[in-house]
């Protein structure tokens, strides 16, 4: 019998996403990647972010991480191109990124923070997760960064609203003064 927490990875997620993450599971576990397994997005989640995204061709990624996320949202959609934000690489992200299949090619790492906004030229974003410092002024800066670049009905998305452990989030979409929905952990604001 499955665990139940693949389980619900199953009923929350697209087949081709919940294979995905079986198997990155079964890498980070070899790995001892016990950052990766910490601080996945949940599946529930994942599975709301993936229906915000659905017919959205340009979404933008801020904090990519070990890229678990970035690859579900390209393996999601096989018409969309995914944009992750990042000064850092961060340890096993190729090793994930290996289990991405074609999509890899369909996926762009920009080896800059969030804040730096899209470059010159850059198509509309037409979803925007920010999922980087946590912190207030960092995510006051990218939400800026960003702002200007959205296409007309973009989703921004806030993740790891009102956690405890980064009050950031929450501070900065206060200051903001957004009006939205919240899932789980995400402020989700349309334009």
């Amino acid at each position: 019998m499955r665990p139940p927490a693949l389980l619900g990875e199953w009923r929350a997620l697209p087949p081709s996403v919940a294979w995905f993450r079986m198997r990155a599971r079964r890498l980070a576990e070899r790995r001892e990647d016990q950052f990766t397994l910490r601080s996945v997005t949940r599946a529930d989640e994942l599975g709301r972010l993936i229906e915000l995204a659905r017919g959205r061709r340009r979404v933008v990624e801020l904090g990519t991480g070990t890229a678990w996320t970035t690859i579900a949202l390209a393996l999601a959609d096989h018409a969309r191109q995914v944009v992750s934000y990042d000064p850092l690489v961060w340890d096993g992200r190729d090793e994930y990124l290996a289990l991405a299949g074609s999509a890899r090619e369909r996926i762009k790492f920009v080896r800059e923070p969030g804040e730096t906004g899209p470059p010159p030229g850059a198509p509309p974003a037409e979803l925007v997760f920010i999922d980087s410092s946590h912190d207030r002024e960092p995510t006051l800066a990218e939400f800026a960064a960003w702002r200007e670049a959205l296409a007309p009905q973009a989703v921004v998305v806030f993740h790891d609203y009102e956690e405890p452990a980064y009050p950031g989030v929450t501070e900065a979409v206060r200051e903001l003064g957004l009006d939205g929905e919240r899932f789980g952990h995400m402020f989700i604001w349309r334009s």
